[in-house]
């Protein structure tokens, strides 16, 4: 039903999320149809892996459809639920940690170095960490891993939460627009996707609204909020 290949003329990048393929089985081909056309023309394919517990009752196989799609992408976004739930990728040794301040990057080496083994062509794998202090207070950071080594940012603590709503997306469009302008700077592109998520949750809705020259404001540690004028 749809020209991908007219679809993807002059397009550099496509981002696919794991709630697609968790709506019904013909949403799930299309993913699919889509992924594989912009392999074949040299498109970037990246993925938010998204379990979503209430999507999936159409009856597919979660694991293999998501597998398939999966195995498509250059850069793959996931926590460890999405890793287990989707693929029975757990973290080993040292416990993954979400509640309270004491969320260490350390236990998701295990889950990034799996998932990297389970799909080759990702040349990164990438996980937010929230710590849930309270509904109104949590930690927020993040890690990439390039099969090689791990890079960490700083931790922000995020105290007056308007709405977590689109933190998610707003961290993977920071992330997207980051690798694609410091193509050479994987800190500064993580480091841009954290502080853009962390604005978002100051927002009420969905959208991120903030500019390039807030998002880099925080990330040069200015978080006083102030009006630049």
């Amino acid at each position: 039903m749809i020209n991908w290949e007219k679809v993807f003329e002059g397009v550099e990048w496509f981002h696919w999320t794991g709630i697609t393929p968790a709506i019904s089985q013909s949403s799930a081909d299309a993913c699919l149809e889509a992924v594989k056309v912009a392999s074949k023309l040299g498109v970037t394919i990246s993925t938010d892996l998204n379990y979503r517990a209430k999507l999936w009752k159409y009856g597919g196989d979660r694991e293999a459809i998501m597998t398939e799609l999966t195995s498509y992408c250059d850069v793959i976004l996931g926590n460890e639920e999405d890793a287990e739930m989707h693929f029975g990728i757990k973290p080993e040794g040292a416990a993954v940690q979400t509640h309270g301040h004491d969320v260490k990057a350390e236990a998701f080496l295990s889950v990034c170095q799996q998932m990297m083994a389970k799909f080759p062509r990702a040349k990164k794998v990438i996980t937010t960490l929230r710590g849930s202090i309270s509904a109104s207070h949590n930690t927020w950071a993040g890690v990439l891993y390039d099969g090689k080594q791990m890079l960490q940012t700083r931790q922000y603590q995020i105290t007056d939460i308007v709405d977590r709503v689109g933190g998610g997306d707003s961290f993977m469009g920071g992330l997207i627009y980051g690798l694609l302008t410091y193509p050479d700077d994987d800190q500064n592109a993580l480091d841009f996707a954290v502080a853009a998520s962390c604005l978002k949750h100051t927002i009420k809705g969905d959208a991120n609204l903030v500019t390039v020259e807030e998002v880099s404001k925080l990330m040069g540690g200015d978080a006083s909020g102030r009006v630049a004028r």
